[in-house]
């Protein structure tokens, strides 16, 4: 009963600001085109200019933090990985973990071990990569490195009161800065 009335209380003013409010017209939004090895660096130069390109690797650091970018146009494949710890020594418990949060808070970004590392690693299609999702992707890869053995999170969505949302939003909005004009 309360359920029900706390619901239609919800609604009812909903329902009448829909009726009254008139719709804004479309807004365009340029569309930025298919993701290119060449603008992938532009990106990842105006985040680090130090950056060292060997062949389709990039290599950076966001906040100190390393950072390779591998990405292959035919395969219309693109790789951001950081270096976590070694895998020599997990414990059963370290790899449940990790395949939880690769579920529920690691969000774009995932757990991965090869060649005997422990990497973070967002992977995406190269030609539909738009500028904010590459920046979001490397943020919660960097995070996934910063969280590892804590809360093991990408760190995009945070529930509760603490420091870790406004955190993320300034490092996104710094790297967003960086890369504005392109």
């Amino acid at each position: 009963m309360i359920r029900t009335a706390l619901c239609a209380a919800l609604l009812v003013p909903t329902a009448l600001y829909a009726q009254e409010a008139t719709p804004a017209p479309p807004v365009e939004v340029p569309a930025e085109g298919p993701m290119t090895l060449e603008r992938l660096a532009q990106i990842v130069t105006a985040i680090d200019t130090d950056v060292v390109a060997q062949g389709p690797t990039l290599q950076f650091s966001i906040e100190g933090i390393p950072v390779m970018v591998v990405a292959d146009a035919s395969a219309d494949r693109m790789r951001a990985i950081v270096p976590i710890a070694s895998a020599e020594g997990l414990e059963p418990a370290d790899l449940l973990r990790m395949m939880q949060a690769n579920f529920d808070t690691a969000l774009d970004a995932r757990y991965a071990v090869a060649n005997g590392r422990l990497w973070g690693a967002f992977i995406h299609p190269l030609s539909s990569l738009e500028r904010d999702q590459l920046i979001s992707g490397l943020v919660q890869t960097v995070n996934l490195a910063r969280s590892y053995g804590q809360s093991y999170s990408g760190g995009a969505h945070v529930f509760g009161g603490g420091d870790s949302g406004a955190i993320y939003r300034q490092l996104f909005e710094e790297l967003k800065k960086k890369g504005e004009a392109l």
